[in-house]
């Protein structure tokens, strides 16, 4: 990171913090900062991770799983699986996506340590996105293991659950992996966990992922994946998309 830049970016911490009591009784702090291209983000300082990119949450998540997940599946109703629905910015950009190309989209976001309403209102991704924040407040405030209704093409239906107990079969034409990168949580990242995506996913299914390890993407093809290296966005050099066979 350029010096000059960090600098910046740490003096833009937004002084409120939130703790968080994970597996195991682990005590995690949050804290928000505005990532380079204006939107923020969460930071967990102990862990020195983010929820999104520090070189732009936005364009993060618009490269990885809109222009490269949804954008790619040619199809007319979707059923989409995210793996970290964490702060909804993949579930509102592909809200919006689903309204602006009439295309039905029943979306299942999965998520173990549901984010705190007083650091979700502290994001500024509506007026970034070009929603109204009822619309973002919805997303967040329907309730949990029920499909709702957030617009005419859109269905969200929020699972309060670990990965790792995921068991759904040939339900899913899409999966945005989008979990907590392999450096803090390895269990994530598994041979186990990606069968479970394959499982999950309908033949010619596509999974799409941020990540590009060498040692995840050998786990994807172990299983029978089809596996593409692509660009990545700013900061990242190669993302994986993987198509069941």
């Amino acid at each position: 990171m350029n010096p000059a830049y960090e600098k910046v970016l740490y003096a833009n911490f937004i002084n409120l913090k939130f703790k968080q009591t994970l597996k195991n009784n682990i005590i995690v702090e949050k804290n928000i900062y505005i990532t380079k291209d204006g939107s923020k983000t969460i930071h967990l300082p102990q862990w020195n991770e983010s929820y999104h990119s520090k070189h732009g949450a936005l364009q993060e998540s618009e490269y990885v799983y809109i222009k490269n997940g949804f954008d790619y599946i040619s199809k007319k109703n979707l059923a989409i699986l995210e793996i970290g629905f964490g702060t909804g910015l993949n579930t509102l950009l592909t809200m919006k996506a689903a309204e602006e190309k009439r295309i039905v989209v029943n979306y299942e976001g999965v998520e173990a340590y549901p984010v705190a309403i007083n650091m979700l209102n502290e994001l500024n991704y509506p007026e970034l996105v070009g929603v109204t924040n009822a619309v973002f407040n919805e997303i967040h405030a329907t309730p949990w293991e029920v499909f709702s209704a957030i617009t005419t093409h859109f269905n969200l239906k929020k699972r309060l659950q670990h990965f790792e107990n995921i068991t759904d079969e040939d339900s899913f034409d899409l999966i945005y992996f989008d979990a907590f990168g392999a450096r803090v949580q390895p269990e994530l990242w598994t041979v186990s966990i990606f069968q479970k995506m394959y499982r999950a996913l309908r033949n010619g299914g596509v999974l799409i992922t941020y990540s590009s390890k060498s040692s995840v993407r050998k786990a994807m093809l172990s299983l029978g994946f089809t596996v593409e290296k692509l660009p990545g966005p700013e900061g990242k050099r190669e993302i994986l998309r993987a198509t069941k066979n």
